[in-house]
């Protein structure tokens, strides 16, 4: 009589589950490098202090931030992933632009750098969308990165004019906060155990 093998018990893991949370990592490197870049634009710091940002456009809210990206790639968050890739990749990009030295533009380049803004504008505005399924705190997050491209754009298009630049660096500032929140309460769940912060419910 043949015996019949014993199966043992194994717990089932979710993909990526072994992996802790990149998301405060993504928050806080985006978070820092809008902070710097929008007290430039506000001009609370002047211009021509610019070049200050540049280093933390390339490595904490590029390399570190598209780095958390392909982490929420393993962890198999399409919307963590997307968001924190193409924003890290736009830093990168951002200090490329920057180090082609913006000021000495011609008004076609002010336009392109407008364009530039439109289009990540219209990205955050469609995932803005997909954040109404996240919760309160990365929404907040979006709709102000929105608005700030936004106005930020409207800048670039009319450069006669600085006060919409300044309009959206102060706007900036208010983004960078939300998102250090953000980054804030990801990390204190992770150290206490338990949401300590709140960041709102899901929609």
């Amino acid at each position: 009589m043949s015996e019949t093998p014993i199966k043992e018990d194994r717990p089932v893991l979710v993909p990526g589950s072994h992996i802790a949370d990149p998301a405060p990592l993504g928050l806080a490197g985006f978070a820092l490098t809008t902070f710097v870049l929008s007290m430039v634009n506000s001009n609370i710091i002047p211009d021509t202090l610019v070049g200050g940002a540049l280093g933390l456009a390339l490595a904490y809210g590029g390399i570190a931030q598209f780095a958390a990206g392909l982490w929420e790639f393993a962890k198999g968050n399409t919307f963590g992933a997307t968001a924190f890739c193409s924003y890290g990749a736009f830093w990168v990009s951002f200090w490329w632009l920057a180090e082609k030295d913006l000021a000495n533009l011609g008004p076609d380049g002010y336009k392109v750098v407008g364009t530039y803004l439109l289009g990540w504008a219209i990205f955050t505005g469609y995932m803005t969308v997909a954040a109404l399924r996240v919760n309160t705190a990365v929404l907040t997050v979006f709709v102000l990165l929105t608005l700030t491209f936004l106005i930020l754009a409207i800048g670039w298009y009319d450069k006669e004019s600085s006060g919409w630049i300044h309009f959206g660096g102060y706007v900036g500032i208010i983004t960078a906060i939300a998102a250090w929140y953000t980054s804030f309460a990801g990390v204190t769940a992770f150290t206490w155990g338990r949401q300590v912060f709140p960041v709102g419910p899901r929609r």
